[in-house]
């Protein structure tokens, strides 16, 4: 049986380029990782992990599956050759065939990148931190020395936790406001002192104004969409002791 993946419109359809949003389903987990939990950072049983991530390769025709050691940072690694050792890092760029990158997430916003014309891809996990960081905006430059255009790269936002679900309190408002006070109208009031914040919008407008050719946001709420979807605020709401990871792909074919 194959491994149910999403697509993105934006990255279909183009030749030597595969990729694909993966998220609980098709995988051997059990329990709480029930069943395509991809996290080598979980406390799931690593020969499930591996497996699960093996299927994901094949899912998308990489020969390699690659995932950094995420930290919530703006630093972007360029993948020249498969690694023993995670980097840490929190978004990769490639001009190498067979090499997938694959970001990992549970509610932060996974971003893929390509430039087409050049045959650079990138990848990046984009939780508000590493956003408001600049992750987006690295690697982006990261692709450009590589020798893409920026005009021409297209980027897909996929999975996240969407505005409806993120309730944040006033503090979390002040303090990314003092960092990018543009941003107020991406916070809604909701119940007493509480805020709903757009993250994939926040993700959305910095590519935009950044240059980026093309953005397609797939609109997918990882809290919400509990039989489709891990979440950790969802994991956090609940009292359960950990979460899977949701997968998001893209290769270079040979």
């Amino acid at each position: 049986m194959s491994t149910p993946l999403t697509p993105a419109p934006l990255l279909s359809g183009i030749s030597g380029l595969s990729h694909g949003f993966f998220g609980r389903r098709g995988g051997v987990s059990g329990g709480i990782y029930d069943s395509l939990n991809s996290g080598e950072g979980s406390g799931d049983d690593p020969r499930n992990i591996a497996e699960n991530r093996a299927r994901i390769g094949a899912a998308i025709g990489a020969k390699w599956l690659l995932s950094c050691y995420q930290v919530h940072s703006p630093d972007v690694v360029r993948v020249t050759a498969p690694w023993d050792e995670r980097p840490k890092a929190d978004a990769m760029v490639t001009d190498r065939p067979g090499l997938g990158l694959c970001i990992l997430s549970a509610d932060c916003t996974p971003v893929l990148f390509a430039d087409p014309d050049a045959g650079i891809i990138g990848a990046a996990h984009a939780g508000w931190k590493g956003a408001i960081a600049g992750v987006l905006l690295r690697t982006l430059e990261e692709m450009e020395a590589l020798g893409a255009r920026r005009e021409r790269i297209r980027a897909a936002i996929g999975p996240t936790i969407q505005q409806a679900s993120y309730e944040v309190g006033p503090e979390f408002r002040d303090q990314f406001l003092s960092q990018d006070s543009a941003s107020e109208d991406l916070f809604i009031p909701g119940k007493g002192d509480r805020f709903h914040f757009d993250l994939p919008g926040f993700c959305q407008r910095q590519l935009t104004s950044a240059g980026a050719g093309e953005v397609f946001n797939l609109g997918h709420d990882t809290c919400a969409m509990e039989e489709m979807y891990f979440s950790n605020r969802r994991r956090n709401l609940r009292g359960e002791p950990d979460y899977g990871r949701n997968a998001s792909a893209i290769v270079l074919l040979p």
